[in-house]
């Protein structure tokens, strides 16, 4: 069943109609702040170190785009894009990067022309209702010319875990072994685990970054 939000908006799944709501909205008020940006400037410094640096990059379930202003802050020539379904994460998004392409919508249904070198998904995988995670790493994997980056709360079961006194709305899983199983042709480059209390990284919260490579 297809939910409806009250101005009308059409969604596949009640997670995003939490998202583009005043959930969202809330989330993107909290966590907009220069801390984040830096430790990710810190983190796409040792991704891009692994993978080369991209001439392109998109995000899926950007939010307010600060992991892009961070990868911005890496290089400033790096094209940006961003798929976004809450409409004040999109404003701020527009705000801080008025040069990045952004599209507002679900990445469920995003579908793209474009290509870009390295695609990711950064604490986003593990809010999407599991039945539709397959078209999630559809727009991962058909977006990427090259690389895409998985960046998540891993667990080697399916695993659902209450987010802020609300149930449904957060899952742990191994996203990267059923994005390789998904499409063979991905190898696995690199990956690592952040831990929240690595003075650089007080913000991430314990999370598994997974790079993968195309491979044909």
């Amino acid at each position: 069943m297809t939910n409806q939000s009250s101005g009308g908006t059409q969604f596949k799944t009640e997670q995003e109609k939490f998202w583009h709501g005043e959930f969202g909205s809330a989330y993107t008020e909290r966590n907009t702040t220069d801390i984040y940006v830096n430790e990710n400037t810190t983190f796409f410094k040792k991704i891009f170190g692994i993978s080369g640096q991209p001439k392109s990059v998109l995000e899926l379930g950007a939010n307010s785009g600060v992991n892009l202003r961070g990868i911005h802050a890496v290089d400033k020539s790096i094209e940006l894009g961003a798929v976004e379904i809450n409409p004040d994460a999109v404003a701020a998004l527009k705000q801080s990067l008025p040069q990045a392409k952004v599209h507002q919508g679900s990445l469920l249904e995003f579908s793209s022309t474009d290509r870009w070198e390295f695609v990711f998904i950064k604490g986003v995988l593990i809010h999407i209702n599991p039945e539709h995670l397959k078209d999630a790493y559809r727009a991962l994997y058909t977006h990427s010319s090259r690389y895409v980056m998985i960046c998540e709360y891993h667990n080697i079961v399916p695993l659902e875990m209450p987010y802020r006194g609300h149930a449904g709305k957060l899952f742990k899983r191994d996203f990267c072994g059923e994005m390789m199983d998904a499409y063979p042709d991905l190898k696995l480059v690199d990956y690592g685990f952040v831990y929240h209390r690595d003075n650089y990284y007080k913000s991430y919260d314990d999370v598994t970054w997974f790079l993968l490579e195309k491979t044909k």
